[in-house]
Order: C-alpha cells, then structure tokens, then sequence
C-alpha cells in the first residue's frame, strides 16, 4: 500500500502528479508492487483525463486505456496521473494551467517535456515506472533531462486506445523507469516486443553514428558524454544524411501541428493558452508549397533513416543537445533535433543516463534500432549502462 498523504508531501517541490488514485491497490502477475504514474493524456479511470489542456480539465475518463488495463492486469498498481506539457505540444512541461513540474536534480529547471511530469516522478521515486508518450521526442527528452531511463517503441507496437493524440502517425505510449530492468518489464507488458537479434543477413550490426551530428551544436560536456559512449561501443560507421536534422525536427513539428490544429478545430479556444493556439495556427496556415516540402522531407528521411538503420544494426546518437535548463531561459529550438529521427523512422530507441554536466546535470546517449528487435536493442543499452554507470539518484529525493 501507499502512503498517499507522504507521496502527496513528497511531490509538492516538483508538481510532478496532478492526480491520485488514493483507492490504487497491487494486483498479482509479473508487475505486481511495482507504482506506476501515467501521462495525463493516457486514461485512468476515475481520475481526470485533462492531457494537460484547460479544454479538458472536467473530463473524467470512464475506463482504462488499453496500456494502463494491461498493467493493472500485471499487477501493477496504478498511483495517479502525471503534469505534462500542454496538449503534448512542448519540451518543457511549463503548464499555464496545472503548474510548472520542477526537475528533481535542480528545481526551477524544467524536467524536459512534454513528459516532464513522468520524468520527474520516476527520478524522484515518486513512482517506480511511469507512461510517457512520445510524438518526436517526449519520452527520451524528460528522461535525459532528469537522469532515468526511457523507452520509445516502434511505431504501432503500443495500442493508441484511451491516448488523446497529437499526431497519430507518430504518437506512442512509452515507460520511463530508474533501471533498465524495470523499463523492459514494463515495455514488455504494454508493447509488442520483438526478440530478434541484431545479426540479421541484411545487416552488418556493427553500429553507427551520425557524421557531425547531422549539423547539431552541442555543448563540450554533452560531446564528451557522447565521446564516451561512441568508444564504449568500438568501431562505429559514420552514416550522413542529405538533410540537416533540425529541417527534419521541423517538418515533424508541422505535421504536429496540423495534425492537431485539424483535431481542434471545432473546440472552443479559451480552451487553448495563447501559446498553444498560435502553435495550432502556425501549422495550419503554412503555404501549401511549404507543406508539400515537408511531406516529401519526412518520407525522404523516414526512408533514410530505416535504411541506415538496416544497414549498420543501430544508431548512437545524444538524447538532447543540451541539458536541463532554468525555467528563466527561453526554450531551445533545436531540443528534438536527436530524438526526432526515431519518431519520423518509426523505430524504437531508448535513451540511458550517459553522463554529468559540468555543472552537474544529467546528460542522456539514446540507441535508435530495428523494429522487432527490440530484446537485443535492450541487450545493447544494457552493455552500455554497464560501462557507463551513469545513473545518479537526485540528492533530495531518494525515496
């Protein structure tokens, strides 16, 4: 059982659960104990289903989503949900209307988003695992950001029943957990997973990285981290792609954007914070020529990108350019420049704890790999964490 007035004391500093279920029990099965929190655009039933938005702030879901019966059908108690960026639409989970959720290393930066509520709880141990869900980086981002562990399954893997989605074509519900293990535990429950190993005839499954990080600047204590990992990993190809990463990333953003714009288009938009309706308005009223460069960007990409993959096994690449940051600085454009290619490819990735800051923040490396191979990517990151014993509890929160 669960001490629900403690946890409730305990989350206040971060505003990482908006909701508990105070009746949550275990159940039996392979999960049974383990304290799960979920995204608050995933259903819980009985607790609000809000997806971080105002529009939504009464509804109250009527059942589980397909993800969360399936814990609770493994035993896992389900203790409430999760703050998160507004609508999904967001890396820093900087909510207008439930609050800043605080990053558990340093409070008054941001946990990354737009799962930051679900990055923040599990490094706090304010849960052991949590549903995150990811349209272009929204699991891997917060779990590098507060040092855990995250899990982005391929495209289709995880039922997109009970999730109200940004965009379809590139949404997945994902864990994030303290530990490896327990991150497979948990994908393994809610996803399709597939046991293939890495040696498949079509791919050499030596390992690749990207030639000059696909034009991404990043700061000397993120490259170093990254540095490590590559040597950690032996002999890696240097693959190049015709487009920069960042053009990819904003191709994404606008097939986001329009996705969603089309979803609200009959919502009332006081429902929306200001800066979620000029996002919606920007993607719906790009010029149709532009649009038509950035679909022909995602199918070029997604196309390179499954092929390299194909070819060399897996990619290694930073989790994010940068670190966590004080919520007194202005957003970096280029946060899912990384993240971005594994949601337009499809492909699942995980990101580990690769290293610290100068400054002592968590810095994440993420391994992108192959669609039905998912047992011998976490065999991969498995090896990795081993070598780089990253992982760090939060100074304050070791509960």
């Amino acid at each position: 059982m669960i001490d629900f007035d403690a946890l409730a004391a305990a989350n206040a500093p971060l505003n990482a659960f908006v909701d508990f279920d105070r009746a949550a029990q275990s159940g039996t099965g392979p999960l049974a104990g383990l304290r799960v929190g979920i995204k608050s655009n995933v259903m819980v039933k009985g607790l609000p289903w809000t997806a971080g938005m105002r529009l939504y702030r009464n509804r109250i879901a009527d059942r589980d989503a397909d993800a969360v019966a399936r814990l609770r059908a493994a035993g896992a108690l389900i203790a409430g949900t999760l703050n998160m960026h507004e609508a999904a639409l967001g890396a820093t989970t900087d909510n207008v209307f439930f609050g800043r959720t605080h990053n558990p290393h340093r409070i008054g930066h941001t946990p990354g988003g737009s799962s930051g509520g679900s990055g923040a709880a599990v490094a706090a141990g304010l849960c052991d695992a949590a549903l995150g869900t990811d349209t272009l980086g929204s699991i891997r981002i917060p779990a590098a950001y507060c040092g855990v562990y995250g899990f982005k399954p391929a495209q289709g893997a995880v039922s997109q029943d009970g999730f109200e989605m940004a965009a379809p074509s590139l949404d997945v519900i994902g864990p994030l957990a303290r530990d490896i293990d327990t991150l497979e535990r948990v994908a393994k429950v809610i996803s399709r997973f597939g046991d293939a190993d890495g040696n498949a005839p079509e791919t050499r499954a030596a390992g690749m990285v990207l030639a000059d990080l696909g034009g991404v600047i990043c700061p000397d204590d993120v490259l170093a981290v990254y540095d490590r990992a590559k040597a950690a990993l032996g002999s890696l190809a240097a693959e190049t792609f015709d487009t920069p990463l960042s053009r990819i990333r904003f191709a994404g953003f606008i097939a986001t954007a329009r996705a969603m714009a089309a979803h609200f288009s009959g919502a009332d938009p006081a429902g929306f914070s200001p800066v979620l309706t000029k996002l919606l308005l920007y993607g719906s009223t790009r010029s149709d020529a532009d649009w038509a460069e950035d679909q022909r960007i995602i199918v070029h990409a997604s196309a390179s990108i499954r092929a390299a993959v194909i070819r060399n096994g897996f990619l290694l690449l930073p989790t994010a350019p940068q670190t966590a940051f004080s919520y007194d600085q202005a957003a970096p454009a280029n946060q899912a420049d990384f993240t971005c290619l594994a949601s337009i490819a499809g492909l699942p990735a995980i990101t580990i704890p690769g290293g610290w800051s100068v400054d002592g923040l968590p810095i994440g490396v993420q391994l992108v790999g192959q669609t039905g191979h998912e047992a011998h990517l976490f065999r991969l990151a498995r090896a990795l964490d081993g070598t780089l014993a990253a992982y760090r509890v939060p100074a304050n929160f070791d509960l």
